[in-house]
């Protein structure tokens, strides 16, 4: 009986342990040089998610972030992002900064994931053994 407690707890301690939600990781971008829609900033090895078609924002650092323009990243190459303006309170100019959030990770592909599908066949199936006796 008590075996049987102390596998349902351990389930359930297991199961409420799930990490803290973080805020969405957001990176900045140097603006590169600025064309009459467009805009071209600098990307580094560390954004290899960045892909035509994501969106963000520009701001100006010198007024507290303040939204200049929305754009749409049309094309990355491996130094460069060219993005299109789509809305806009004021010019971009080379003062101002490219924020784009990092999309969300595939669940798939977390370790989490595949850590909790193996913990949970093995809970489930001692918890199946446990219960056939």
């Amino acid at each position: 009986m008590t075996l049987r407690r102390l596998v349902a707890g351990l389930a359930l301690a297991v199961g409420a342990a799930t990490p803290a939600a973080a805020q969405p990781r957001v990176h900045r971008f140097v603006v590169d040089s600025v064309a009459d829609s467009t805009f071209v900033f600098r990307v580094g090895p560390q954004a290899e998610w960045l892909r035509a078609g994501v969106t963000g924002v520009a701001v100006d650092p010198a007024r507290r972030d303040a939204l200049v323009a929305r754009f749409r990243v049309v094309s990355v190459s491996e130094t460069r992002a060219t993005a299109l303006v789509t809305g806009q309170t004021t010019f971009v100019t080379r003062d101002h900064v490219a924020v784009v959030e990092e999309p969300p990770q595939r669940f798939y592909r977390s370790g989490g994931f595949w850590g909790g599908t193996v913990l949970g066949a093995i809970l489930g199936a001692a918890a199946a053994l446990l219960l056939a006796k």
